[in-house]
């Protein structure tokens, strides 16, 4: 659901240059055609999912920039992009801070894309899984409200061009 969003976005915008916020060892960068973009950049703050996203993604994307970063950070920087995508990070950090470094690393009139977790009274926060590791997931994710976005980011100096909700419940079978 998430490649096939940004995918979407990539389509719907056209843009010579993108960025991904939380690439992990990817998330998404299967779904680029690197001739028809200039510049791809890739960000994580964990350095294996950097080395796994190079590993997938570098020999056919020569256009790919892998960035080890804090996207709260003022030190992150990159030549700014048209699209940026973010999806399911914002939970995890401070919006305000995060918000700067997303504006400050997109061209002016560039696409901001956001995904956010909306509480389910059916689904638990975080995914139960076999790795234990994302159980330390629940202890540092805080869901972000719609509105609460829409003011940081009025804040930060962007405007909304659309917002939607929609529903993916992932039933497990067993």
């Amino acid at each position: 659901m998430l490649a096939d969003q940004f995918a979407e976005l990539i389509d719907q915008h056209g843009p010579a240059s993108i960025a991904i916020i939380g690439c992990a060892g990817g998330n998404g960068l299967d779904r680029i055609d690197s001739g028809f973009l200039g510049r791809i950049v890739a960000v994580d703050i964990n350095p294996e999912y950097i080395a796994a996203a190079r590993l997938r993604h570098g020999r056919r994307l020569e256009n790919l920039e892998l960035h080890c970063a804090d996207i709260q950070s003022e030190r992150l920087q990159f030549d700014p992009v048209e699209l940026i995508y973010a999806a399911l990070v914002l939970e995890y950090v401070d919006i305000p801070s995060t918000s700067a470094t997303l504006k400050r690393n997109l061209r002016p009139r560039g696409t901001l894309g956001i995904v956010l977790q909306l509480p389910h009274s059916d689904q638990q926060t975080v995914s139960a899984s076999s790795y234990k590791s994302l159980d330390k997931l629940a202890s540092v994710l805080k869901l972000v409200a719609p509105e609460d976005l829409r003011a940081h980011a009025a804040a930060a100096g962007f405007s909304a061009e659309r917002s939607d909700t929609m529903s993916c419940i992932q039933e497990s079978h067993f």
